[in-house]
């Protein structure tokens, strides 16, 4: 059974895995302590994700990382859907920033992110070393956002059709 926990105490016991989405600790540093951390469990930790308020409108999911073993299996998707519930009705957009990762990319256009922005040189700018996905280095940050009030109208409409 899935469980998603808020974590309130103690979020750097999860800096294991908040590394392998965003690799210099001081970036985590940044946003962890002004951030929501959600854990989703089957039996054991699968994946974390941190969401940091932006302004009264937005908020933006700074991280989110499923053990190696465990991707591809759903997780991720799970957390996301979890956070587009869990945030509809105090934000109208949520945004998320990544590298040039063309299956990265896919996967947040698949949990209906949409291009908005990118943020020229971010990762030569703010990274202390040069940050790789695979064989790709990464140079710009590639900012998608998802309507969170089309989400909840999505929802509310999945919801009327199955109480018919």
């Amino acid at each position: 059974m899935v469980k998603i926990e808020k974590i309130i105490e103690n979020k750097k016991q999860f800096l294991d895995l908040l590394l392998l989405a965003d690799e210099q600790e001081n970036m985590i540093d940044k946003y962890l302590p002004i951030g929501d951390l959600f854990a989703l469990y089957v039996d054991d930790l699968k994946s974390v994700c941190v969401v940091v308020p932006i302004n009264s409108e937005t908020c933006e999911l700074k991280n989110i990382a499923t053990y190696e073993k465990y991707q591809g299996k759903g997780y991720g998707r799970a957390l996301i859907n979890f956070i587009f519930d869990f945030y509809k009705n105090n934000y109208k957009t949520m945004l998320v920033g990544t590298g040039e990762t063309p299956a990265i990319l896919s996967f947040y256009e698949s949990c209906g992110f949409e291009e908005s922005h990118r943020v020229k040189n971010f990762f030569i700018d703010n990274y202390d070393h040069p940050i790789f996905e695979g064989d790709i280095q990464l140079v710009d940050m590639i900012y998608l956002k998802k309507d969170l009030l089309e989400y909840d109208k999505r929802q509310n409409n999945k919801l009327a059709i199955k109480s018919r």
